[in-house]
């Protein structure tokens, strides 16, 4: 089973996702902050990691270098989830190591596909 590490402060946004994502099969661990997210990316080892960008403790921007920086999760997958949606904050998404990126409120059809072809499932 995919497991997919969704970085996401907002107990609502968090909710949501989550149960709509593991309804499609996936397996989701939470984290709710960057730091949190940082640990679970290294001690889990998820096959993809979907990471808000606006996180306390520790923001989306810090935790998606910190995890593509070191050599035990750089090849993990990171879906930027911000509702930033110029197109200045998706370049500083892939600029801070973010595979891709997707805006909020979630259009869920499209996030699965980004996470299906980044896995190439």
């Amino acid at each position: 089973m995919t497991r997919i590490l969704l970085v996401e402060d907002n107990e609502m946004n968090r909710d949501m996702l989550s149960r709509r994502l593991s309804r499609r099969g996936f397996d989701v661990l939470i984290a709710e902050n960057g730091k949190a997210g940082v640990e679970l990316a290294e001690s889990q080892k998820p096959d993809l990691i979907l990471m808000d960008m606006s996180l306390p403790v520790m923001d989306g921007w810090e935790a998606t270098r910190r995890i593509k920086a070191n050599p035990l999760t750089s090849r993990i997958p990171v879906i930027a989830l911000t509702a930033h949606a110029m197109a200045s904050d998706r370049e500083m998404a892939l600029e801070a190591g973010c595979d891709d990126y997707d805006s909020k409120p979630v259009d869920l059809p499209q996030l699965v596909r980004k996470i299906e072809q980044l896995l190439a499932i």
